[in-house]
C-alpha cells in the first residue's frame, strides 16, 4: 500500500533557526518551505524530504531518525568533519572501525548528530 508512496522524516529539533543552519550549510540540504509549524527540506534527488518542527522532546531518542545511502561513506565523513559534524562511535559484535566508518559486512555506516541531538546516518553498501 505505501511501497510506491514518497517518504518524508519527520525531525524535532530544539531550535528552528540553528538547525537550519546546520542542515543547509553543514549538510547541504535546500528548504523548500517553511512556516511557523516547521521547516520542510529536500533530502536527495529522489523526492525525499525532512520536515523539522520544534518539540520539547528533541534529540531525547538514542535511536537514528534519519540516513542517507551514500557512495563513499569515508569521503562524506572527512567532509562533513571538516565542516563541523560531530560523529559517534558505536560498538557492534563482529564490526570494525576506519575512522569514523563502521564497517559491518559489506556494509559501512556512520553517524552523527545534529544541534538538537538528533542521531543522523550514512550508509554505503548492503548487509
Amino acid at each position: 500500500m505505501l511501497g510506491d508512496k514518497d517518504f518524508l522524516s519527520n525531525v524535532a529539533v530544539k531550535d528552528l533557526s540553528e538547525s537550519k543552519k546546520f542542515y543547509v550549510d553543514i549538510l547541504g540540504l535546500k528548504v523548500l518551505s517553511e512556516t511557523p509549524f516547521g521547516i520542510m527540506m529536500a533530502a536527495g534527488k529522489n523526492g525525499g524530504r525532512i520536515f523539522m518542527y520544534k518539540a520539547p522532546t528533541a534529540g531525547t531518542g538514542e535511536a537514528t531518525v534519519c540516513s542517507w545511502e551514500v557512495g563513499n561513506v569515508k569521503s562524506i565523513c572527512d567532509q562533513l568533519e571538516k565542516a563541523g559534524a560531530k560523529f559517534e562511535h558505536y560498538e557492534f559484535p563482529g564490526a570494525t572501525h576506519d575512522g569514523h566508518v563502521h564497517i559491518m559486512g559489506k556494509m559501512k555506516s556512520a553517524w552523527f548528530r545534529d544541534p538538537s541531538g538528533n542521531i543522523l546516518g550514512l550508509s554505503e553498501g548492503t548487509m
